[in-house]
């Protein structure tokens, strides 16, 4: 189980891991240990997960979401194969807590007296000063 929040856990069937080997520094052991670890979270199919939050979760996954309806993290961060695979639990923790928090609703204002009145007095100044930019008309 990977606890997420105090009322929300994800169960062991819905995350699946494999191990390949990690690019980068590591010497000999880069070529010998799968110490990189692939975590696929099937959070389409989560029964813990509301639609509302599924949505928010793919948008918040972007490239990470497949076609499938899973996410897939990829981390060869630390040579250790235990780090890594912490590392990436708790990037799908923090990306599942991030869908959990809904959105404030923005609430449209009206502009104020006071800026609209300012608005249209500019607006009145450059409209003179583009005026004043015209042909110079003789006097006589």
């Amino acid at each position: 189980m990977l606890f997420v929040t105090e009322t929300l856990a994800i169960a062991d069937w819905e995350l699946s891991e494999s191990f390949m080997r990690a690019s980068g520094p590591g010497g000999q052991n880069v070529n010998k240990v799968s110490t990189a670890v692939e975590l696929r979270f099937e959070a389409d199919r989560s029964p813990h997960l509301t639609p509302s939050v599924k949505a928010r979760l793919k948008k918040l996954a972007g490239r990470k979401w497949t076609l499938e309806g899973a996410i897939v993290l990829q981390v060869d961060e630390t040579r250790s194969q235990a780090r890594n695979r912490e590392i990436a639990r708790e990037r799908l923790v923090e990306m599942i807590r991030a869908a959990l928090v809904v959105p404030k609703r923005r609430i449209a204002t009206k502009p104020t007296l006071g800026s609209q009145r300012r608005r249209i007095a500019s607006k009145t100044q450059r409209g003179e000063v583009k005026s004043l930019r015209g042909r110079v008309q003789d006097e006589e």
